[in-house]
């Protein structure tokens, strides 16, 4: 399970806010804190959260076990009306 809670321009549809919650684990423990903070003013379109994603992934050696950057990206888009 993915929750995540997303506040948003509306009129760029860029993340203000957003707070990833689930049935998943994260290593190193901060990586959750420094996805969100990274995602901020990142437009909600799918290809774009998934480029960043990745990168953010790569860069900071994030592991995740019951999620994948795609799954992210696709739940974090699904958030935009």
């Amino acid at each position: 399970m993915l929750k995540i809670s997303v506040e948003y321009d509306e009129a760029e549809y860029r993340i203000k806010e957003i707070r990833i919650t689930g049935d998943f684990f994260a290593y190193p423990e901060e990586a959750l804190e420094m996805m969100e903070t990274k995602l901020k003013h990142t437009v909600m379109e799918q290809e774009v959260l998934l480029d960043k994603i990745s990168s953010i992934i790569a860069t900071y050696q994030i592991e995740f076990i019951g999620l994948n950057a795609e799954g992210l990206a696709r739940g974090i888009a699904m958030c935009r009306p």
